[in-house]
């Protein structure tokens, strides 16, 4: 607080309070830390705002976005819960958005850039989880992800297709947020982040999902809990908060700083727990009968709009003003456009759509 006071008795030298907070965060945060003046910046340049800093201003366009309200319907593991206690894949970005500004912040890192990657990590999943992942692969292009489709949303399809002209620091940290099966910090430097607070999210998303994940598991009766194994509970906790805490805690005390760079990192024995608990769910619940069943049905849905979709131009473009989607860039394919409704809408749309095109309607 005395610092602030103490910046702010200088501030009268400086044009506006996103000034104030720019100086701030260079008399404040880490030397490893994105400084928002220090932005690479966006591909159009944008005059700056009086009052937000880049960063702050990127975490406002997401939330605003049409892409970040869908994410309350679209699945995180299990298909259109009826119970208001599992999680969506909206709660599950607000869970690493809330982690990685905790560690953000312990670190001294720009808290603003962490929470904007965060919230903007997931807007390009598809409906019905991994499974709508999947089948966008098989019918579309093997090449297709979500990580890739997210930065998509941000700089083609927002905004009636304009894009939200996110900075570089955002859109690196969305494209590059995505473990899928491999390390949290990837070997591969072309797949690691350009900030610190890009590999932040990355821890922060595998501890949300760990652990809300399990949460869901156990309260939907796909899993008991005496079945965790007892090696995770007795090093990270048995409760949700207990095994959040530990591993906040772990890594803001295993991360050093060595050469001028910060190095994220857990002990080896949260590491272990860690893999043990991620393998357990991959056996347990992601591959379980119960979910698994529920995916192949979800496949079955995507994949049958999709090619109805191409089939039917005029269908096609009637759900796309109802979507607020396009125009899109010139030379697009209609695969490509195709691909990006059925990525965008979410589950329910895709079940209301399902009904309407391809089940009987009684006369009256």
């Amino acid at each position: 607080m005395a610092q602030w006071q103490a910046l702010r008795k200088r501030s009268y030298k400086l044009a506006s309070i996103r000034e104030e907070i720019e100086a701030w965060e260079r008399e404040y945060l880490s030397p490893c830390a994105c400084l928002s003046s220090d932005s690479r910046g966006r591909v159009t340049y944008e005059k700056p705002c009086p009052i937000r800093t880049k960063f702050q201003r990127d975490r406002d366009r997401i939330v605003y976005s049409n892409a970040f309200k869908r994410l309350k319907h679209k699945t995180q593991v299990f298909l259109s819960p009826l119970g208001d206690h599992y999680r969506t894949r909206l709660t599950h970005t607000l869970e690493v958005s809330t982690i990685a500004r905790t560690m953000a912040r312990a670190l001294r890192l720009n808290e603003d850039l962490a929470e904007a990657i965060a919230l903007g990590h997931d807007l390009g999943h598809t409906p019905f989880g991994h499974g709508g992942e999947v089948v966008l692969k098989e019918i579309y292009s093997e090449a297709f992800s979500h990580r890739e489709q997210s930065v998509r949303v941000v700089d083609v399809l927002e905004n009636q297709g304009h894009g939200l002209n996110l900075t570089f620091e955002v859109r690196d940290g969305i494209l590059k947020h995505s473990k899928g099966y491999g390390a949290v910090l990837p070997e591969e430097p072309n797949e690691m982040p350009a900030t610190v607070e890009g590999k932040v999210v990355r821890f922060a998303d595998i501890m949300a999902y760990l652990n809300h994940d399990l949460d869901d598991a156990i309260r939907s009766g796909v899993i008991h809990q005496k079945q965790v194994p007892k090696h995770c509970t007795e090093v990270l906790g048995h409760s949700h908060s207990e095994r959040i805490r530990t591993m906040i805690n772990d890594l803001v005390m295993s991360t050093r700083i060595e050469d001028g760079e910060m190095h994220l990192a857990v002990s080896q024995s949260v590491s272990q727990a860690m893999d043990l608990l991620r393998q357990f769910l991959y056996d347990n619940v992601y591959r379980s009968e119960q979910v698994h069943g529920e995916f192949v049905k979800a496949k079955k849905i995507l994949s049958e709009l999709y090619y109805y979709l191409l089939e039917n131009p005029e269908v096609f473009e009637r759900e796309l003003r109802k979507m607020e989607m396009g125009p899109f860039p010139a030379g697009t394919t209609r695969e490509r456009k195709v691909c990006d409704f059925a990525a965008s809408i979410t589950d329910r749309y895709a079940l209301n759509l399902y009904e309407e095109i391809f089940f009987p309607m009684p006369l009256v």
